[in-house]
């Protein structure tokens, strides 16, 4: 399953009211590292999308939820499971490493 763009509006729905995990992607689009990473969590989220839900919240449209979370800098990955934050990686990586720091906070 594809990624999905969630907003301060829909972020109580679709990542903390959700049935399973979210990793919740804090980008910019004028941050590099975060164009880096974004092709790769495409691809992880089509091969775990069973087990997990990849979400991407932009930082300059939505501004109340990154300052709730206490985010500084990007990319900042945030997991969630049942509606609280679990594990958190800062920075990008390649995809086997992010995939396996996902499968590893899972």
């Amino acid at each position: 399953m594809p990624t999905i763009a969630v907003t301060d509006a829909s972020f109580e729905d679709d990542v903390l009211k959700s049935d399973k995990p979210v990793l919740v992607d804090f980008w910019a689009d004028w941050c590099g590292p975060c164009k880096m990473i974004g092709p790769s969590l495409e691809e992880i989220s089509e091969e775990l999308g069973d087990k997990i839900t990849i979400a991407k919240m932009d930082i300059m449209a939505n501004t109340g939820i990154p300052a709730q979370v206490g985010v500084k800098s990007i990319p900042l990955l945030i997991l969630f499971k049942d509606g609280k934050p679990v594990a958190q990686k800062l920075g990008a990586a390649p995809k086997s490493a992010l995939k396996g720091w996902i499968e590893g906070a899972l």
